[in-house]
């Protein structure tokens, strides 16, 4: 097992834990590669429903590791484009990959960290959390999440963001669009487990389809929106967890139909015999 990456199995949930708790899991090459390795070795395993990724100790994660920093200072024009690829690649690969993945987010998710975040399909915040992409303030740029940024909050706002730095708070977030959830302090744990323990009970190819097809919207028309959008739907209906679910709520719809016309029955009955 890696040292600055943990995982945790539970019940289809696999937690990854960002673990450099003295440096506030910052980034650095060595997390983001077992992120990205770790990612791709759950394409296959039906097992993993959920993946959540969170950070150990007080942050979610904090941005760039400063060597980092100073390491980026002195590269060239092309070895800074693929260091940077890297993380786009990582972001990239969470878009497109077929669990749900969830930030599970206490403390600060600022800068790299907060790409991180947005980079995820849901996001459950501690009350207390902070976010923000602070780059502006050192001349650099939060690019690679840009893609991502501007489709959840929209461009005035990803602009507004990104130039003023500002760090927001966790209630701010969920304003925009960043976030999905926030949790109190008090129970933030026991809600933020049951909410990713909820997603997991979904019928896995269904959270699976309603992913891939929203993001693949990206790249099409309205009409060709729609037309890949019947396709999946009769994808949908071929699965097994489908045909089960349609038979399920037919019974229990039928079944309930039943106990209302005896019940109605026998109380004309009473009603006739009373007369």
């Amino acid at each position: 097992m890696s040292e600055v990456l943990q995982v945790d199995w539970h019940e289809g949930v696999v937690t990854l834990t960002l673990n450099r708790p003295d440096k506030r899991n910052a980034l650095n090459g060595e997390l983001v590669t077992e992120l990205s390795n770790m990612l791709r070795s759950l394409e296959d395993r039906d097992e993993a429903r959920v993946i959540v990724i969170r950070g150990a100790g007080r942050d979610f994660c904090a941005g760039a590791d400063l060597a980092e920093l100073e390491r980026i200072a002195e590269m060239g024009h092309e070895e800074s484009v693929a260091d940077a690829q890297r993380l786009g690649s990582l972001f990239e690969l969470m878009r497109y990959h077929p669990r749900p993945i969830v930030a599970v987010v206490t403390g600060r998710a600022l800068a790299g960290g907060c790409g991180l975040a947005t980079a995820c399909d849901l996001v459950v915040a501690h009350a207390d959390a902070e976010f923000g992409y602070p780059e502006v303030h050192l001349g650099f740029v939060p690019a690679m999440v840009m893609a991502i940024l501007r489709r959840k909050v929209g461009e005035g706002q990803a602009f507004d963001l990104v130039t003023s730095g500002e760090r927001i708070s966790a209630e701010r977030a969920f304003e925009l669009g960043l976030v999905q959830r926030i949790f109190a302090a008090a129970d933030f744990e026991p809600r933020a487990a049951a909410f990713v323990q909820e997603l997991a009970k979904r019928p896995a190819s269904a959270v699976h389809l309603s992913k891939a097809l929203l993001y693949e919207l990206d790249d099409l028309g309205f009409t060709e929106g729609i037309a890949r959008g019947a396709e999946i739907n009769a994808v949908a209906r071929a699965t097994p967890e489908c045909r089960a679910g349609v038979r399920a709520f037919l019974e229990r719809t039928r079944g309930a139909g039943q106990a209302t016309s005896s019940q109605t029955s026998s109380g004309q009955t009473s009603s006739g015999q009373g007369e």
